[in-house]
């Protein structure tokens, strides 16, 4: 069994969430600020806990994240630095949705000299306009434009 910590439990996680319940090998971990939208999530699957969790508190943060094989961050981005660190230091792999900034980027070369996978732009929020980008390149170089 392993062991899957979701942050967040906003709009885009309930996709996410069937989708790992589905998965008899996982045991998910929702922890949200609300607890209720946690619990609403699981909706009683006896593969999920839900646990009210406020992000700013660090301590609890590194409970929880001590428990995960898997950290999957769908919090603002403006938290997934500290919560990339804290990986780091535990040694977890981290997925989150949001784009790259320079700081998460300078943490990659860390992430992978431990053997740490480190996947950023994971999902609907960049994924959408990155397939919209590429619909819109591809469409301008059918009709013989070039892009630079």
């Amino acid at each position: 069994m392993k062991n899957v910590l979701l942050l967040g439990a906003g709009f885009v996680a309930r996709p996410l969430v069937r989708y790992l319940l589905d998965q008899p090998f996982i045991q998910l971990i929702i922890a949200s600020r609300t607890l209720q939208k946690a619990e609403n999530l699981l909706e009683g699957h006896p593969q999920g806990k839900a646990y009210q969790l406020n992000i700013e508190n660090t301590r609890s943060l590194e409970t929880f994240i001590k428990q995960a094989d898997v950290v999957i961050s769908l919090l603002p981005w403006i938290h997934h630095l500290t919560v990339a660190n804290m990986c780091l230091d535990l040694n977890k792999h981290l997925i989150t949705t949001s784009y790259i900034k320079p700081e998460m980027k300078a943490l990659d070369k860390k992430a992978r000299e431990k053997g740490l996978m480190f996947l950023n732009e994971i999902g609907v929020d960049p994924g959408i306009d990155h397939m919209a980008a590429m619909r819109i390149i591809n469409h301008i170089k059918k009709k013989g434009g070039n892009i630079k």
